[in-house]
């Protein structure tokens, strides 16, 4: 069975759900999920022989949530899964992680290799730093419209995603999945200024296969004190780039896997294609091709938990 406590990491206090004994495995959710994304890999990871811990990051579920914006900092959210390992008795731990848990994996195996036994991505591949500060970026390229920006703006989506949570993630989470009509089409997440996100996303009759009402109630109820917490991971991003100057150029280099979905759209985003393909050159330790799931959207480990189960139990036995 799958037990919950809380542990004291850097000064903060962490909600963590765990199940197992063995090798420590680290799961990091994304947004806009909790612990609980991870709710099917548990039982098989404990099953071939290791130790299971997904926390609510910071600013998440039942986790402390610092009132400053540069509390979030891809140095802080690093220094939380190291002080957690340690809080939790090992050295080191297989990291594993989905959408913004993805890019605090690769950071905390190209920060810390010394701490990291093997990393895995799933929807966002490995960091490699730009020429310019991410939200600048973007902001140039679609005139402000990118979702990056939008959540940039100091309460907006915070009041936006907050009015009706339990509408909110419905729509995120069906908006998002290979099975919504448009998925896989090339689009790209922009929003429109003055309506709002999700005045733009169907509000679903059905919910998807893969998820469940007794789900979906579980997520509501993590994000019942708001989403600022969340969003200023976002708000984070150039400080994030300034911050991780003296990385440019550095490549991950321990043992690694990604998996994404051929309906997600983050690999679609600018520039990633190109990216996901060269992987095989570019990171020395990927242990296998990039993985490539049809028919699968951003919610990887949700949507497609066998195959990535399966992909996992591989990765971290071989």
């Amino acid at each position: 069975m799958v037990e919950h406590r809380m542990v004291d990491v850097n000064g903060i206090r962490l909600h963590i759900a765990e199940q197992g004994s063995g090798p420590l495995v680290v799961l990091l959710h994304g947004f806009p999920e909790s612990w609980h994304s991870w709710r099917h890999q548990f039982g098989p990871l404990a099953d071939a022989g290791f130790r299971v811990v997904a926390p609510d990051q910071r600013g998440y579920g039942r986790s402390d949530r610092p009132a400053a914006v540069d509390a979030y900092t891809i140095l802080h959210l690093v220094g939380d899964v190291v002080g957690l390992i340690h809080a939790l008795g090992e050295e080191k731990a297989y990291v594993v992680g989905h959408d913004w848990g993805a890019p605090v994996a690769w950071h905390t195996a190209l920060l810390r290799p010394d701490v990291v036994l093997g990393v895995a991505g799933l929807s966002v591949p490995p960091p490699f730093r730009g020429t310019q500060p991410p939200l600048a970026a973007m902001e140039k390229r679609f005139d402000g419209r990118f979702y990056w920006n939008y959540f940039d703006r100091p309460g907006v989506a915070d009041a936006e995603f907050g009015k009706d949570p339990r509408t909110t993630l419905r729509k995120f989470l069906s908006w998002a999945s290979g099975d919504a009509p448009d998925a896989g089409a090339g689009r790209q997440p922009l929003v429109d200024p003055e309506r709002g996100w999700l005045a733009t996303m169907a509000d679903p009759e059905v919910l998807p296969e893969w998820l469940t009402e007794e789900d979906l109630d579980v997520l509501t109820e993590s994000f019942a004190q708001g989403f600022t917490g969340a969003l200023n991971w976002y708000r984070n991003l150039d400080r994030n780039w300034e911050l991780t100057a003296a990385w440019h150029g550095a490549v991950v280099t321990s043992r690694a896997l990604y998996i994404y979905g051929d309906r997600d759209l983050v690999p679609a985003f600018p520039g990633t294609p190109e990216l996901i393909a060269r992987l095989p050159t570019l990171l020395p330790n990927l242990w296998r091709a990039p993985l490539e799931l049809p028919g699968c959207g951003h919610w990887t480990q949700q949507e497609r938990p066998d195959e990535v189960n399966e992909a996992l139990v591989e990765f971290l036995t071989a």
